[in-house]
């Protein structure tokens, strides 16, 4: 039997110090989740579903186009607007990014950061005002858990290594066409320490 071919890897794009302070602003996020998430659109279209203005979404594709992270889709761009597709799935911070002690790359890193957090955090407060609009088989299937766990960072990082195998896991089981029911599901992870609170008196 012939082996079943093996997905092409995915188009992720590795942060160095000069797109991630290309990419370290919030609109310009906004925009890159949009166009990943929603699919292809034009910088009135992106102004429309961000609630900005047209002329602030087109500078901000500028720039993202500048550094990398957005490019023009030519089987849409036939007439007078310009569309715009992320030119990656994703976007990975590479553990030498977050070494590196330059006070500027450890600013843009942490407005990264934060503003992943607010968007995460959206998407679940979403989730929470919206779920009655779901069939009670996603109602049941939602999950908003957390775990705290004792480890090292030896353990925590083999968790984090193993959670992200499972995640990928999922990627090739894409129901059929036609299947009922289908949703794109959002999935956040976060492993970080934490130090007990001091009791007050």
């Amino acid at each position: 039997m012939p082996e079943d071919p093996q997905p092409p890897p995915r188009n992720v794009h590795h942060l160095n110090p000069r797109s991630l302070r290309g990419l370290a602003h919030p609109l310009r996020m906004r925009l890159l989740s949009s166009l990943r998430l929603e699919g292809p659109a034009t910088a009135s279209q992106l102004a429309a579903r961000l609630g900005e203005s047209s002329g602030a979404t087109s500078y901000h594709l500028r720039q993202l186009a500048e550094y990398g992270f957005v490019e023009d889709d030519p089987e849409r761009g036939k007439g007078r607007e310009r569309w715009w597709r992320s030119a990656h799935q994703g976007t990975r911070t590479d553990e030498d990014l977050i070494r590196d002690r330059d006070p500027e790359v450890q600013g843009a890193l942490s407005t990264l950061l934060f503003e992943y957090a607010t968007q995460r955090a959206q998407e679940v407060t979403t989730w929470i005002a919206t779920r009655h609009e779901w069939s009670q088989e996603w109602d049941e299937a939602a999950d908003t858990s957390d775990f705290t766990l004792h480890l090292t960072p030896a353990l925590a990082r083999e968790l984090s290594l193993k959670v992200s195998a499972l995640m990928e896991s999922y990627r090739d089981s894409v129901p059929a066409e036609g299947t009922p029911d289908v949703a794109q599901v959002r999935v956040h992870s976060h492993i970080f320490p934490t130090r007990p609170r001091a009791d007050k008196d």
